[in-house]
């Protein structure tokens, strides 16, 4: 499950459950859409609160997904998780992408407030992890 949604600092898109290869390349041709508009200098907001881990199969879509986002103008984005696992395989992948410099990372069993949190650093500038 996926959603993509235009917000003031940008875009929110939250990812859930189980995306197989078919969703995950659905999602990179939602984006394709959704970034038509799009002005750089955005922020993106992403909630895989419930996400699963992805198959390799589905990381090439996520791969290519965040290098578009990059592309098309996305300077800082912030990923709330709750999964160990989840959270170190974005992690990798947001340094094979070239976008981890610009990622910030909430783990959103330890911190109450991670959608405050998330937005003060897409919207503000202000880095959780200080």
């Amino acid at each position: 499950m996926y959603n993509i949604q235009k917000m003031n600092y940008g875009y929110k898109i939250t990812f859930g459950d189980f995306m197989d290869e078919n969703e995950m390349k659905n999602w990179f041709e939602a984006s394709k859409v959704a970034l038509q508009t799009a002005q750089p200098g955005f922020g993106t907001f992403i909630d895989m609160r419930t996400l699963k881990p992805l198959t390799p199969e589905a990381q090439k879509y996520m791969q290519e997904g965040q290098k578009l986002w990059k592309e098309k103008g996305m300077i800082k984005s912030v990923v709330i998780l709750a999964n160990s696992i989840t959270t170190m395989q974005f992690k990798r992948i947001a340094k094979e992408t070239g976008i981890y410099q610009w990622e910030r990372y909430i783990d959103a069993t330890t911190n109450q407030n991670w959608e405050k949190a998330g937005i003060d650093w897409v919207q503000n500038g202000i880095d959780p992890d200080k």
